[in-house]
Parts: structure tokens; C-alpha cells; sequence
């Protein structure tokens, strides 16, 4: 069976998660006889086609990106339109407004389902104008996936009636990087820290754990670069909030090594924008506990209260910090909430729990005939 993934950028081009979510879903449908193409757009699209990771990418070139919508030309639409022909199943990745006119106009007649990532947060103004395309394009697929069942049932869109019953969820997942870059335990005399690892942006929440860091008696490590990387610098030196270490952008082997080290994987977002959090999963692949923040997304299901970490009210410094003292002093609960996350991770975000889903997915009749 042949899927053609669609979303309007991809690798080589800037990294983020959603790409990452997309490359794991393919890496893992195909162990199940699923044949994987992806079809994008990027400001320098040649080579048209790129082959990595065992499957194809095809790229047109995008003209312009107004609220990070890119928009392609005449040839987006004649490449679109040759590869549905060449594929079973078209996998929409949402948001991307451009996709839904390739979709409408093309008419494809390869099955589609989508996969929603995300609600629309922080262009709300844009939302309201976007929503009849967004419609249009939601009553022609068979099912759409959120990510948890936590973002279905919180979604405004993905709880309406007009979708509601063709919802499925389907966690995101990653393959083992503890097989593919195993670390040591950490030795018993190395002083705890605690850990942050993404892209420095509004929705993190990280002024909150800079207003803990001075309630918390361990090292915080903030590894990563972004755009509030400047502020949050100066408020933890005005602060004096000498415990919280930015570390900067750190290498893959860096990040493992951190990360199979510290004392809990601490993901403090306090907005929507954090839609699932796959941080969180690579914490939970090396046995690490976590603490996160209830927003209503899948962050608080990939961390389950007082199973495999601790879940505290988002903009709450006194919360969080009351989390990390907890983990801090009691390590022994730190090292069940790790054994716990471990098998969280096997049970529900695995490669091969993601591949199942999917291929299922693409095998089955949908939601709407």
C-alpha cells in the first residue's frame, strides 16, 4: 500500500517536531507493507526529489509563507495531482489551509485522512476566516487523528458534531533511542539536576520555571535555542537565579546524555501550542520521570499524574517548584515514575505501537464511506 504524506514543509529543510512526527510515522508503517512518499514545499526545491530514510520527498517551491501558511504555485498542483494518482491513501498533516485547496480543487481519488496536530492558537483572527475551507476540507476525510484522546476531547474542532465520529486517536511515537544510543545510569555521587530540551519559545512556559528555579536547590539545565532565548537569559541573571544553566543548542549525543541523566525531564508550556510535547517520550524512553503542566493537550497523557510524574496548573512557579522539591528529595518515587514512564512508552508511543495504528488506519475503511 502506497500513502502520500502532505504538509507544506519538510526535511532537509528547518527542523521541527511535526516533520519529526511525520518521519516516525513512516519509518514505522513500514514494517507493515506501508510504502511512504511525502510531498512538500520549500523556498529551494531542487532537487525536486530527495530519497532518505527509505522513502521519497517531493518538493515545489514555495512563494511566500504568510502566518507560516507557505503557498506554492502552478506546479504544486500538477506535482499534487500525479502523485495521488500513484498512491492509495493521501495522509493530510493539519494545519496547512494550502492543502486543503490542493485537496479541493485536485479531487483526488485516493482515500484521505488527516492527521490533526494541532488547533489554530495563536492566529485566532485568521482562524475565523480560514474555518469554511477548513470544513470543506474535513467533511471529505474518512477519519481524522488527534494525537491523545486528551486534544480530542478539548479540541472545539475535533469535538464538534460535524467530526466528532469520525475522530480516532492515535499517539505519536518514536522508535527506541536507547537501543540506538544506550547511556550509562547515572553514578550514585553526581548531584541531581533537572532538564529542559526544546526550542526556546512563547509557549514554553520557562519564565514559570525560572520563578521556581529560585525555590528548587538543584541545577536546572535549559538546553536549547529560540527566540525568547535573550529574555529569559536576562530574567534569570536579574533574579539571580544562578541554578539555571542554558546550555544552548546541544548535539543528539549531548541531549541523550542529559538526558538518562537528570533527575526529571520538566516541560513547564502553559499554552495550546504544545500540542503533545515529544519531549516528554524521549524523557520517557530513558526511564525518566516527568513534570508537566495541565493545558488540556496530550502532554498530561504521555505524563500520567502521580504514575509516571507529576502534572501541576500551567503559570503556577509554586506549583512546579513543589514538584521538583518532591522528586528531589524522594528518590525513590523518582525512580518508579521512571520505571513507569519506561512502559508507558513501550505500551502506547513505540514505533511499532505507532506503525500498528496507522497501518491499521490505512487499511481500514475510515469513519465515513
Amino acid at each position: 500500500m502506497r500513502v502520500l504524506h502532505v504538509y507544506r514543509t519538510y526535511f532537509p529543510d528547518p527542523e521541527g517536531g511535526l516533520q519529526e512526527a511525520i518521519r516516525q510515522i513512516c519509518r514505522a508503517t513500514r514494517p507493515f507493507g506501508i510504502e511512504s512518499s511525502v510531498f512538500c514545499l520549500s523556498p529551494q526545491p531542487e532537487p525536486q526529489r530527495l530519497e532518505s530514510d527509505g522513502f521519497v520527498t517531493w518538493r515545489s517551491r514555495s512563494f511566500a509563507a504568510p502566518a507560516s501558511c507557505d503557498l506554492g504555485g502552478p506546479d504544486a498542483w500538477r506535482l499534487f495531482g500525479r502523485l495521488c494518482a500513484e498512491h492509495d491513501v493521501i495522509n493530510y498533516h493539519f494545519p496547512w489551509p494550502f492543502a486543503d485547496l490542493l485537496h479541493l480543487t485536485v479531487r483526488p481519488k485516493a482515500r484521505a485522512v488527516m492527521t490533526y496536530h494541532s488547533d489554530i492558537v495563536r492566529q485566532s483572527a485568521i482562524a475565523g476566516l480560514y474555518a469554511p475551507l477548513m470544513w470543506r476540507m474535513m467533511d471529505r476525510m474518512e477519519a481524522v487523528v488527534a494525537t491523545s484522546p486528551t486534544y480530542a476531547a478539548t479540541s472545539r474542532v475535533l469535538s464538534d458534531a460535524r467530526v466528532k465520529e469520525r475522530v480516532r486517536a492515535i499517539p505519536l511515537g518514536i522508535e527506541d533511542l536507547a537501543l540506538r544510543h544506550p547511556q550509562p545510569a547515572p553514578a550514585p555521587e553526581a548531584a541531581p539536576y533537572f532538564l529542559f530540551v526544546g526550542v526556546l519559545r512563547y509557549y514554553k512556559g520557562l519564565p514559570t520555571l525560572i520563578e521556581a528555579a529560585r525555590q528548587v536547590k538543584a541545577r536546572i539545565v535549559v538546553a536549547g535555542e529560540g527566540p525568547e532565548g535573550p529574555a529569559l537569559k536576562r530574567m534569570a541573571r536579574e533574579m539571580g537565579c544562578d541554578n539555571v544553566e542554558f546550555a544552548g543548542r546541544v548535539s543528539e549525543a549531548e541531549k541523550f546524555r542529559l538526558l538518562a541523566g537528570c533527575r526529571a525531564f520538566v516541560l513547564p508550556s502553559h499554552q495550546r501550542s504544545e500540542a503533545f510535547g515529544m519531549a516528554l517520550v524521549e524523557a520517557a524512553i530513558y526511564g525518566r520521570p516527568m513534570i508537566c503542566c495541565e493545558i488540556g493537550t496530550g502532554t498530561s497523557f504521555v505524563n500520567a499524574d502521580d504514575e509516571t510524574g507529576l502534572v501541576v496548573p500551567p503559570d503556577d512557579p509554586a506549583a512546579l517548584a513543589g514538584a521538583m522539591n518532591r522528586l528531589l528529595q524522594d528518590e525513590g518515587l523518582a525512580r518508579r515514575f521512571g520505571a513507569a514512564a519506561r512502559q508507558r512508552y513501550e505500551d502506547l508511543f513505540s514505533a511499532e505501537a505507532l506503525g500498528s495504528a496507522y497501518a491499521a488506519l490505512y487499511r481500514g475503511k475510515g469513519a465515513k464511506e
